[in-house]
């Protein structure tokens, strides 16, 4: 059977949601191998919490280079993994590190690589959402290994437990890899809320707002939701940046997402229309986002948001 790597994913010390959707897709097309790169004396750790999805066996590497030459040395490691196991496929998370990572890894292998996928299929055959939702395409990578990046959420996750084996190897680093050398780095704050592209439900703002995002937030913690924003918003200095959801931003696939006061210009319909379930809450009846709405509200967010804050709750207690 054709050996599948993912690369493992983790959240505060603890394999992510994505890491299990992502072997999920993986074991379609052979048997799971986890990899994990990990500072130096945190690996086993990082190995223990990889308990669910099929996942047949780790990998664990484990080198100083990964934290201070940062994605180029990680991609390294990852490119002779591959030489010297020579799997079928590389599945990895879709966000800002896995798809520099996963591109640098096509060129040091010589192979081709599909990102953004929302299903692979059995025969490594990668489902893409593209020109803002407006086409399906079904591509297959023929050239070196497959490499495919997968969104997060699109994956219905296999959560059974595993008894994967565990396999420590040690590699050096390219000189090559290594003529970057990050001086200083700052771990993303983490606030009450899920992390935008893990979270089940998302609740965004937009220019409706008026830069007021407290009866979004306020709807978004009554159902524990994490809280995204348009690039109108962001650009207006009313969210952080690091919150948008859209073309230029964070791209999520929740089972629920529910846009307040968003119009649904292109941009933003790229990041989110993968969405299982969409609600619009907009005062304008013409927006363009009704148009992917399963669910409209035509009114103001300020009415509508705080009488569906106060029935969640009540309907919690």
């Amino acid at each position: 059977m054709s050996t599948v790597f993912i690369l493992a994913d983790f959240v505060n010390g603890q394999a992510s949601k994505t890491t299990t959707e992502l072997a999920t897709a993986a074991a379609r097309i052979g048997e799971v191998t986890a990899v994990v790169l990990a500072p130096v004396g945190q690996g086993a750790a990082l190995a223990a919490t990889l308990t669910s999805g099929p996942i047949s066996s780790i990998v664990v590497v484990e080198n100083a280079d990964f934290q201070s030459h940062g994605v180029s040395a990680s991609a390294d490691a990852v490119a002779q993994l591959i030489a010297q196991k020579s799997p079928t496929a590389l599945l990895v998370a879709s966000h800002a590190f896995g798809k520099e990572l996963a591109g640098y890894v096509a060129v040091k292998t010589d192979s081709g690589i599909i990102t953004d996928a929302v299903d692979v299929a059995s025969d490594a055959t990668a489902t893409q959402v593209i020109f803002g939702g407006s086409t399906t395409v079904h591509s297959k990578v023929s050239n070196g290994t497959t490499i495919i990046t997968v969104r997060p959420n699109c994956i219905t996750a296999d959560t059974s437990a595993n008894a994967a084996s565990v396999e420590n190897i040690s590699l050096t680093i390219s000189d090559s890899s290594k003529k970057a050398t990050v001086s200083s780095s700052q771990p993303p704050v983490q606030g009450g809320r899920p992390e935008l592209t893990e979270a089940n439900i998302v609740v965004s703002g937009g220019r409706g707002t008026n830069g007021d995002f407290a009866a979004v937030e306020a709807f978004a913690d009554s159902l524990g939701a994490a809280v995204g924003a348009s690039r109108a918003a962001t650009d207006a200095g009313w969210y952080p940046h690091s919150h948008q959801v859209g073309q230029t931003g964070k791209t999520v696939s929740p089972q629920l997402y529910v846009a307040c006061g968003i119009s649904g210009a292109i941009q933003h319909r790229a990041g989110m229309q993968t969405s299982k379930a969409i609600v619009v809450i907009n005062k304008d009846p013409e927006a363009p986002i009704f148009e992917l709405a399963d669910f409209g509200v035509i009114g103001d967010l300020f009415a509508v948001l705080p009488v569906a804050t106060e029935g969640v709750n009540a309907r919690k207690s």
